[in-house]
């Protein structure tokens, strides 16, 4: 079995970019949950909010040796929770099997666009 990864992830800059530009990419940000392992991985996704109570357990499965990519602007792909644009939020992962997790940010609010992953603390 592969040792990558942890079973435990956080990522605490949410924050969905507006969509105000009507370019050929949109702006969103996403969660990639890459499984090594030969087994699935059975994940719940906790998303917190500087105002509100959290949302804990959204369930989300990841095939054995497969990687999925969850845009967080759309709702069919956490549980049905809507997040607003300009929402600060921060998320926990958590998984029976050791993942690797990145989020990623794409702005596209300004002219030069940005992009950004990042790899959160885990443990």
């Amino acid at each position: 079995m592969p040792k990558g990864g942890a079973k435990t992830w956080y990522f605490p800059d949410g924050y969905l970019p507006e969509k105000i530009n009507n370019g050929a990419m949109e702006a969103h940000e996403a969660l990639m949950l890459f499984n090594v392992n030969e087994k699935d991985a059975d994940i719940l996704i906790d998303i917190y909010f500087s105002d509100r109570d959290p949302v804990k357990d959204i369930a989300v499965k990841v095939g054995a040796e497969r990687i999925k990519t969850l845009r967080l602007d759309y709702p069919a792909d956490i549980g049905g929770l809507e997040i607003p644009p300009l929402t600060q939020y921060s998320i926990r992962v958590r998984s029976n099997v050791n993942i690797v997790a990145q989020f990623g940010r794409l702005d596209t609010t300004q002219t030069n666009m940005a992009y950004y992953g990042c790899i959160g603390y885990n443990e």
